[in-house]
């Protein structure tokens, strides 16, 4: 058997008799400047342990053949009809995308960018007589010329539910300028029907007139004429022109043309991650333009790249890395007017370098992927073409991703520093407590010799 003495003999911290201890005042200060030492060395271990810290690389993407990327925007044109506004999409590979409808929303907006109706509906036109094709004799035969001096007199002169007679009149847009931008005409032929009696912006606030997208050869437009003769109440028909409603087979050829020339729209597309475009521009397989007068000047109120983040996430995100999301919405309520100093057939062009950064955590030894993010950068001129104005965006993705991975601390490593802190100023303090309490005494021995 082991005796306790043999036992105590290896003790490390072997007490001295409470009475053989003397406390003194330096001693005392000394205990309270290490303690404070400790405490202010502790909080600042405790905030380095808690603060969260990054290492950056920049590797190959790691993107593969299939994936997407997805582009979400909102943009006001002014001065481009939502009839004609077009979006396609277009790539290094060969894809070509024209007109996309699915994700995509319009709305009618007036000069202060406000919508001023509900979400526009584009509609189909089948047969239809393109500007510059032959027309029958049958089709012209009757009607009569408009012009600024004339317009107002003659659309407001006939009044086909109270009288049965309808008057077919023509605008050549190329002389009457002023007339045709006034009512919002951007693509030619364009109709329009004017209703005397029944004068809808008028009566209710909104449109005085309504679009034609019916056929237009002689039978759908014999057609649609008749429809507007045919008996209908007055105040049946003030209901239906209110509730934007028609139970006749004119609901799908007529609906209120567009009191305001702009739009704004807003959606998203996909596209392969490789250089491309996103082009918006006019587009009517039942029109031309008179690219002169077009103007595709815009505000983009939202434009980014890849998968929308919600604020939280951001703002969680921005926390930990601050600098991060600077550049991912770069052209957000950037204005680009085009005032016409560099000419007509003005296209304006932006060209985005994209960059995929990607932040990834680690817990518990494995790797999570917090987030992808698309930052970019942008720079945009006004361009003159032969070709229809549009508004472009080049884009082209770097080949090179930044990826920032979290590097947690461990406990471990945080409680050795804590002892380390503990045991280090508790042994300097004493130290220094022997060396101050050794050389008070060796000064008393020798005041005390000078005495004798």
């Amino acid at each position: 058997m082991i005796s306790s003495s043999k036992i105590k003999s290896v003790d490390f911290y072997r007490k001295i008799p409470r009475d053989l201890t003397e406390a003194s005042l330096s001693g005392a200060g000394l205990s309270i400047i290490a303690a404070l030492s400790m405490l202010f060395l502790f909080g600042m271990e405790l905030n380095n342990y808690l603060t969260v810290t990054t290492s950056t690389a920049v590797i190959v993407d790691k993107s593969t053949d299939g994936d997407f990327l997805r582009i979400d925007f909102n943009m006001s044109f002014p001065s481009l009809s939502c009839e004609f506004a077009s979006i396609g999409v277009s790539d290094v590979l060969g894809t070509n995308r024209l007109n996309i409808t699915k994700t995509i929303r319009k709305f009618s907006i007036g000069p202060d960018l406000r919508p001023t109706g509900s979400e526009f509906h584009s509609m189909p036109v089948i047969n239809s007589l393109k500007h510059g094709e032959e027309a029958d004799d049958d089709s012209v035969e009757g009607s009569h010329m408009l012009t600024a001096n004339n317009f107002d007199s003659y659309s407001h002169e006939y009044d086909p539910e109270m009288d049965g007679r309808i008057l077919l009149a023509k605008v050549d847009c190329t002389e009457e300028v002023e007339l045709c931008r006034r009512h919002h005409i951007q693509a030619y032929p364009s109709i329009r029907i004017f209703r005397k009696g029944s004068d809808v912006r008028d009566d209710h606030g909104h449109h005085d007139h309504e679009s034609y997208y019916g056929d237009r050869d002689t039978d759908g437009l014999v057609k649609a004429m008749e429809e507007l003769v045919a008996p209908i109440p007055l105040e049946e028909s003030h209901k239906l022109a209110l509730d934007g409603k028609h139970k006749t087979t004119a609901e799908n050829v007529k609906r209120p043309a567009p009191k305001a020339g702009g739009c704004r729209i807003e959606g998203y597309v996909r596209v392969k991650k490789v250089p491309g475009n996103l082009i918006i521009s006019a587009r009517s397989g039942a029109h031309s333009f008179d690219t002169s007068e077009m103007n595709m000047s815009h505000v983009i109120s939202h434009l980014s790249f890849g998968r929308k983040l919600s604020p939280k996430v951001m703002s969680d995100v921005q926390r930990l890395i601050p600098y991060l999301g600077g550049s991912h919405d770069r052209l957000n309520g950037r204005s680009f007017i085009n005032h016409r100093e560099v000419g007509a057939n003005v296209t304006i062009e932006h060209y985005l370098q994209i960059v995929k950064t990607e932040v990834i955590t680690r817990r518990y030894s494995r790797e999570h992927s917090l987030l992808e993010e698309y930052e970019y950068t942008a720079h945009s001129s006004l361009v003159q073409s032969i070709y229809i104005p549009a508004a472009k965006f080049h884009f082209e993705l770097s080949p090179m991703q930044v990826v920032i991975t979290e590097d947690p601390k461990s406990f471990s490593h945080f409680i050795t520093n804590v002892c380390a802190i503990i045991g280090g100023v508790f042994t300097v303090a004493g130290i220094l407590d022997a060396i101050l309490h050794n050389t008070m005494r060796l000064m008393k021995k020798v005041e005390i010799g000078k005495n004798f």
